[in-house]
C-alpha cells in the first residue's frame, strides 16, 4: 500500500487544510444559530422603539406616559442586552458531528481523523491497517458542506411578531419623510403638560423679488438633511406652525450669540385652529431654531452690493444742444432706476429767489446683459442751459441703494441763436428764472429793447410780441405768473429765431417720445403702427420747415462735402425696420434703432444758426474793436479788484505778530503775475488802438492815458506796491471810459458817412444804411423827437454809470457790455 500515489504526503495536506476549512464553516453557522435568537428580541425591540417615533408617537404622549415608554423600553433593553451573554460556543466534537450529519457521513470518517490506536503503533501490522482505515475514510472528506444556519426562530416565534416589527418599521421610515413624521430625537423630549399631536410646520425663505430666485422650501423633502442654506441678503424667513402646544417660538441666535425671540404676526388664516406665523427678514448671518422640535437653520447672507456708475466720456452736447451722456453701470441684480444730479457751480446770492429747480435727466438704463448705455435730454428749455454746473450721475437698485458717479464739472449746452432780438429775449429770460427779485431790471430792459422798434425790431410780429411780454410781466405777482411769463417768452424767442420750425420740432420729439414709451411697455401692433405713422408725419413736417428755413436764411452755406447725407429713402427703411421689430416683439433692438434714429436727428447740421454767428462777427469790423474795448475794460476792472484783495493781505501779513513767510511769498508771486497780466492788457489796448487807426480812426488822447496808467500800475505791481497799482487802474479804467466814449461818438460820425464795413465811403449792401433804413427816401425814416432823444440819451447814461460801478453784479455787467453792442 505504500506504493499507492494516494499515499503521498500531499493528499493527507490538502485533506487536512479542507476539513480545516470546513469546520471553521460550521462553527461560524453554528455561531449565528446560537447567537441570533438571542440578539433578535434587543434587534426588534430597537425597532419598536424607533419605529414609535418616526410615526411621532412620542410627540403626543402626554409626560407621564412618555416616561412610562421609556422605562419599559429601558427594562426590556436591559433584558435584551442580557440574553447575549448566554452565548455558549460549540466545541470541535460538535462541529464534526454537525458536518457528519450535514454531509449523511456515516461510521465518523471526521472524528476517525483525530483518534489514535487505543493499543498504541507498537504493533506494525495494525498501524499499517489503522491508517489505510483513515485514508479510506478521508476519501469522503473531499467536498464537504458546513449547511446553512438553522435557528429555529418559527419554533421560538411561532406567531410571527417579528415579522409584525419589521412591517411596522418600515412603514414608519416611509412615514417619517411626510410633514406629519416624527424623528428619533422626539423620544427624549418629554413634555410634562398635555399630550397632543405634534406641531406641522412648514418653512420657506422668499429672496427679493428684482433677484430672480425662487423661494426655497426649508422644510422640503429634498432639504430636509440640509441645515445650512446661502440666501441673498433682503430675504425673508417665512414659518407656519400648526397645532402642537401653542407655545412654540422662533429664536435667532447671531454671530455674537445673542438670541432674539421672533413674534409671531398677526392676521394669521382664521379658518386653521391654533396656527401661528412668523416672518423675519435675514439681513446677516443667524441661526433660526424652533422650540418644541428639532428644527434649526443656518443662513449665509449674500451682501447686496449698491450699483456702481461712471462715465464712458465726457458729457457732450449735440448740434442742435441736446445734452448727450455715455455711462456704465454695474449692479449685481440690475439697476432700476438712474438720473443725472445738476447742481450750479456757484452759489446763488443770498436774497435770490430762484423760479425753477434744476433739470431732470433721467438716465436710460442699460440693455440686459450690456453695462454700456447712453442718455440724452434736451434742456435748452431750461434757464440753467448755458450755465455751468456740477454733474453727477447716479443709479439706484431695488433695494433703495445709490451708486453715484465721479462729478463733472461743465457747462450745459445752450440752444445757439443767431438772430440778436431772439438772443435778446432769452438773456431777459434767464434773468428772470434766476432770480425773481429782478422783475423790475427785466422790465426796464424790454423797455429799451422796444423803445425804438423801427430802428431794432424790422418785424412788427416781433415788436407785438414784445410788448405782450411786457405786458404780462407787469401784470405778473406770484412764482406762477412769472414762471409762464418765462416759459412765454422761451416761445418768443423760438419763434423769432426759427418761425414755424420749433412747433415742428416739438411734435417731432413728442412723436419719438410716445413711440420710445409704446416699445417699452410692450404696446399692441396696432398701436405701434398709429405712433409710426404719427412720427413720418412729424419727420416729413420737420424736414419740410427745416429746408424751407435754409432757403431763407440769409447765413445759409453750401454743404460740407464730407458730412453724412441722410436721404429720404434712409429714413423710411429705418422706420420700417423699427415698426417690425417692435411688432414682432424684440424691444431692445427697435429701441436701440430709434435711439439711432433720435442721434441723427439730433446731430443735424444746423447751418442756419452757425452761420448766422459767423455772418454776425465778420458784418461789423468797428464793432468788434467796441467788443474788444469792452473785454479790456472788463478785465482791467478784475484786474484792479485782485489787486486791492492781494494789498489788504499783504497788509494784515505786515501787522500780524508773526508773519508767516510761506504766505508772504504767495503774495508776492501773486503779484507778479498781476503784473505780467497788466502788461498783456496793455499790448492788446495798443493793438486796439493801431486797429482803429487802420479803419481812418484816429483813438483819442484818453486812450494814451489809458495805456500810460497800465504801464505804471504795472511798475507797481513789480515792486509789491498794491496801493500805488490800485490807483493806477483806477486812472486806466477812467481813461479807458472816456475813450470808449470818444470812440463812440467817432464811429457814428463815419457810419452817417455812409460806411457800415468800418472805412468812410463804403456803401453797405441793398441799399440800406447800418441801421437797416433805406437810402434816399425820406418817407420811411420817421425823425425822433426830443423826447425820444433825451430818453434814448438818459438809458445810454444809465447803461454806462452800471457798468463802471464796481459793486455791480457781474452778470448784470456781462449783459449791459452785450447791450452796448446791441443791433
Amino acid at each position: 500500500m505504500a506504493d499507492r500515489p494516494d499515499d503521498s504526503p500531499g493528499m493527507e495536506m490538502t485533506t487536512t487544510v479542507k476539513l480545516a476549512a470546513a469546520r471553521r464553516a460550521a462553527f461560524l453557522s453554528m455561531s449565528f444559530e446560537r447567537l441570533w435568537p438571542l440578539v433578535l428580541p434587543l434587534l426588534a425591540l430597537v425597532a419598536l422603539f424607533i419605529a414609535i417615533a418616526w410615526f411621532g408617537l412620542f410627540q403626543r404622549m402626554p409626560g407621564w406616559l412618555h416616561i412610562a415608554a421609556l422605562g419599559v423600553f429601558g427594562i426590556a433593553g436591559i433584558a435584551a442586552l442580557y440574553l447575549p451573554t448566554r452565548l455558549r460556543l460549540p466545541a470541535q466534537a460538535e462541529v464534526d458531528r454537525r458536518l457528519e450529519a450535514a454531509n449523511l457521513l456515516t461510521h465518523g470518517p471526521i472524528s476517525l481523523q483525530t483518534d489514535a490506536i487505543a493499543a498504541g503503533d507498537h504493533d506494525p501490522f495494525t498501524s499499517a491497517l489503522w491508517d489505510e482505515h483513515r485514508r479510506r475514510m478521508a476519501e469522503k472528506l473531499q467536498n464537504l458542506q458546513s449547511g446553512m444556519p438553522r435557528p429555529h426562530i418559527p419554533e421560538r416565534d411561532p406567531l410571527a411578531l417579528r415579522a409584525a416589527v419589521a412591517l411596522f418599521f418600515v412603514t414608519a421610515f416611509a412615514y417619517a419623510s411626510g410633514p406629519e413624521g416624527g424623528s428619533l430625537s422626539d423620544a427624549f423630549r418629554i413634555r410634562l403638560g398635555a399630550g397632543g399631536p405634534a406641531p406641522r410646520v412648514d418653512a420657506w425663505v422668499t429672496p427679493p423679488r428684482y433677484t430672480g430666485r425662487a423661494p426655497v422650501f426649508l422644510t422640503a423633502q429634498e432639504n430636509s438633511g440640509e441645515a445650512s442654506f446661502t440666501v441673498p441678503q433682503g430675504s425673508v424667513l417665512a414659518a407656519r406652525v400648526i397645532g402642537g402646544t401653542g407655545r412654540e417660538q422662533l429664536t435667532e441666535t447671531r454671530a455674537d450669540g445673542t438670541e432674539l425671540e421672533i413674534p409671531a404676526t398677526e392676521g394669521g388664516n382664521p379658518t386653521t385652529e391654533n396656527a401661528r406665523n412668523f416672518q423675519f427678514p435675514l439681513k446677516q448671518a443667524t441661526e433660526v431654531s424652533l422650540s418644541g422640535g428639532d428644527a434649526k437653520w443656518s443662513f449665509t447672507i449674500i451682501p447686496d452690493k449698491p450699483p456702481m456708475i461712471r462715465f464712458i466720456k465726457e458729457p457732450g452736447r449735440a448740434l442742435n444742444g441736446t445734452l448727450e451722456l455715455a455711462y456704465s453701470i454695474d449692479d449685481d441684480h440690475g439697476a432700476t432706476k438712474g438720473h443725472a444730479e445738476i447742481i450750479e457751480a456757484e452759489r446763488p446770492a443770498t436774497n435770490a429767489r430762484p423760479l425753477f429747480h434744476a433739470p431732470e435727466v433721467p438716465l436710460v438704463l442699460p440693455r440686459r446683459g450690456t453695462k454700456d448705455a447712453t442718455a440724452s435730454q434736451d434742456i435748452t428749455e431750461h434757464p440753467w442751459a448755458g450755465s455751468q454746473v456740477r454733474l453727477t450721475l447716479v443709479a439706484q437698485d431695488d433695494a433703495g441703494q445709490e451708486g453715484r458717479s465721479e462729478t463733472k464739472t461743465f457747462t450745459l449746452p445752450e440752444r445757439p441763436f443767431a438772430n440778436p432780438l431772439a438772443r435778446a429775449v432769452v438773456e431777459q429770460r434767464r434773468m428772470l428764472a434766476l432770480d425773481a427779485n429782478s422783475q423790475d431790471q427785466v422790465l426796464d430792459m424790454l423797455s429799451a429793447i422796444t423803445l425804438r422798434p423801427e430802428d431794432t425790431i424790422r418785424n412788427a410780429t416781433h415788436y407785438l410780441v414784445l410788448r405782450s411780454v411786457q405786458s404780462r410781466l407787469k401784470l405778473a405777482r406770484n412764482d406762477d405768473q412769472l414762471r409762464d411769463v418765462a416759459a412765454y417768452m422761451w416761445q418768443v424767442a423760438l419763434g423769432i429765431e426759427d418761425g414755424q420750425l420749433s412747433d415742428a420740432e416739438k411734435r417731432l420729439r413728442q412723436a419719438q417720445e410716445a413711440l420710445k414709451q409704446a416699445i417699452q411697455n410692450g404696446a399692441s401692433p396696432e398701436e405701434i403702427e398709429k405712433l409710426m405713422a404719427e412720427l413720418r408725419q412729424a419727420m416729413q413736417q420737420f424736414l419740410k420747415e427745416y429746408a424751407k428755413r435754409q432757403q431763407q436764411s440769409p447765413y445759409a452755406a453750401p454743404m460740407d462735402p464730407n458730412a453724412r447725407v441722410l436721404t429720404q429713402k434712409d429714413l423710411d427703411r429705418m422706420m420700417e425696420q423699427i415698426e417690425n421689430l417692435a411688432k414682432q416683439g424684440s424691444r431692445d433692438s427697435a429701441e436701440q434703432l430709434l435711439s439711432q434714429l433720435e442721434n441723427m436727428m439730433n446731430n443735424l447740421q444746423m447751418g442756419q444758426s452757425q452761420q448766422g454767428r459767423q455772418g454776425q462777427q465778420g458784418q461789423d469790423p468797428m464793432r468788434q474793436q467796441m467788443n474788444k474795448l469792452s473785454d479790456i475794460m472788463r478785465r482791467q476792472q478784475e484786474t484792479m479788484n485782485e489787486t486791492s484783495r492781494l494789498n489788504r493781505e499783504m497788509q494784515e501779513q505786515e501787522g500780524s505778530e508773526v508773519p508767516d513767510a510761506g504766505k508772504s511769498q504767495e503774495l508776492a508771486e501773486a503779484m507778479r503775475k498781476l503784473q505780467q497780466g497788466q502788461g498783456q492788457l496793455q499790448s492788446e489796448l495798443n493793438e486796439m488802438m493801431n486797429g482803429l487807426k487802420g479803419m481812418g480812426l484816429e483813438p483819442g488822447k484818453e486812450m494814451g492815458e489809458a495805456g500810460q496808467s497800465m504801464g505804471r500800475a504795472g511798475e507797481a505791481l513789480g515792486r509789491a506796491e498794491g496801493g500805488e497799482a490800485t490807483d493806477q487802474q483806477s486812472n486806466a479804467l477812467d481813461a479807458l471810459r472816456r475813450g470808449a466814449r470818444e470812440m463812440m461818438k467817432q464811429m457814428q460820425e463815419a457810419m452817417g458817412q455812409g460806411g457800415s464795413g468800418g472805412r468812410p465811403g463804403q456803401q453797405s449792401p441793398g441799399g440800406r444804411d447800418p441801421l437797416g433804413r433805406s437810402i434816399g427816401q425820406d418817407d420811411s425814416v420817421k425823425i425822433p423827437n426830443g423826447t425820444d432823444i433825451q430818453r434814448a440819451r438818459q438809458i445810454l447814461e444809465e447803461i454806462r454809470r452800471r457798468l463802471g460801478n464796481s459793486l455791480s453784479p457781474q452778470l448784470e455787467k456781462e449783459y449791459l457790455e452785450r447791450l452796448l453792442k446791441f443791433d
